[in-house]
């Protein structure tokens, strides 16, 4: 595994957020001198989601079918991190990306846009992103969903 490079950085301990305004951080009454300087670790699966809504109905088999709209997203683990960035805690994820382009939009929307700590997280060299498609009708969602487990850690700070 390695660490992302690029235009991506390496990450050093501040999270990045873009273009968004400073949070409100719920803990800083609480915070002592010698606190780790994380709220929150987490680890688990990255999903790219593909989100469609806007089904009349259920795909039929062997038909096609038009959705009114679609939206991405990092999904799994990503979704527990992203709420807790946005409550303010200061969160990091060490997750497994690919090394596709699924891998690099996950990275990006996470890193950049909702400012959690990937410094823990690493690019897995040949392995392709999951990816979950969501269809939403009917009030329901219905999920399909692909992917391999990632290869197990290789050494640390490469």
């Amino acid at each position: 595994m390695s660490t992302r490079h690029g235009t991506h950085g390496t990450h050093h301990g501040t999270p990045a957020t873009g273009d968004r305004p400073p949070c409100l951080d719920p803990l800083a009454r609480l915070r002592a001198p010698g606190d780790p300087d994380r709220d929150v670790y987490l680890t688990g699966t990255v999903f790219l989601d593909i989100i469609l809504t806007g089904l009349d109905s259920a795909p039929v088999r062997g038909t096609e079918s038009w959705a009114r709209g679609m939206g991405s997203s990092p999904g799994g683990v990503a979704n527990m991190a992203t709420a807790l960035a946005r409550l303010g805690l200061r969160t990091s994820l060490a997750a497994a990306f690919g090394d596709d382009h699924y891998g690099d939009y996950c990275w990006d929307a996470l890193e950049q846009g909702e400012g959690i700590d990937l410094s823990l997280s690493r690019t897995v060299p040949g392995w392709h992103s999951p990816v979950t498609v969501s269809m939403a009708y009917e009030g329901e969602r219905t999920m399909v969903s692909h992917g391999h487990e990632a290869p197990p850690p290789g050494p640390r700070g490469r």
